[in-house]
């Protein structure tokens, strides 16, 4: 997974770094004060990468998010609960629905936490997750997204990043259902529970880690 995860962080920062000179006019790291000062230029961008408590927990960290829900997209019925979705039988992904500040972060920086924040070569589950609920997958909202998660999905295969092959879907964003009040910011108000301490507290120290230039202070 370390492999992975440096070797996507290096196409991400070759493409924002290294694309014209450092001394031009053009460069967007130059013009950032001057064209972002006062631009908060809100996207959205949903993932689904297994249970969608691990998933916030990691993206919340990230300078630039300006909320994350939790809840279900990608299914055949409306208004779902989270009973029907965890027997598997909605056709719904547990997603994570992030808005954030273009001007802050941009979908390529998301594009390489969602691929850090899981194992996207896993079909239909996360470590003892299991089910069609748990897949790997990138809903995008406009035809950018959408080139930049098949850009990198079939860059990162063809690297051998990792031993299998990524099995991540990419779908258009369809109908977000949010989940119960319960699930939203469920591992800062329930970070004793045992899921919490033994799953999703090791993935946000490593996420940590990782990120460590992108955390919010």
């Amino acid at each position: 997974m370390k492999t992975a995860t440096y070797f996507y962080l290096g196409i991400i920062l070759s493409a924002i770094v290294n694309c014209v000179p450092s001394n031009s006019s053009d460069n967007p790291i130059n013009n950032f004060s001057k064209n972002n000062m006062n631009a908060n230029i809100t996207d959205t961008a949903t993932f689904g990468a297994g249970c969608f408590w691990c998933v916030e927990a990691q993206f919340q960290l990230l300078e630039g998010v300006i909320s994350v829900r939790s809840g279900f997209m990608g299914g055949h019925i409306k208004n779902p609960a989270y009973k029907e979705v965890c027997m598997g039988t909605t056709g719904h992904a547990e997603v994570c629905q992030i808005s954030f500040d273009s001007s802050k972060i941009s979908y390529d920086e998301l594009l390489a936490a969602f691929w850090q924040s899981h194992d996207p070569t896993q079909l239909n589950r996360q470590g003892n997750d299991v089910g069609t609920q748990y897949r790997s997958v990138i809903f995008y909202h406009n035809d950018e997204q959408k080139k930049l998660a098949e850009k990198y999905k079939l860059e990162l295969n063809n690297s051998g990043a990792w031993a299998q092959p990524i099995v991540t879907e990419i779908s258009p964003a369809s109908v977000f259902y949010m989940a119960d009040d319960y699930h939203q910011n469920y591992f800062n108000l329930n970070g004793d529970q045992p899921y919490c301490s033994y799953i999703i507290q090791p993935k946000v120290e490593k996420f940590r880690k990782v990120f460590k230039e992108k955390l919010k202070k």
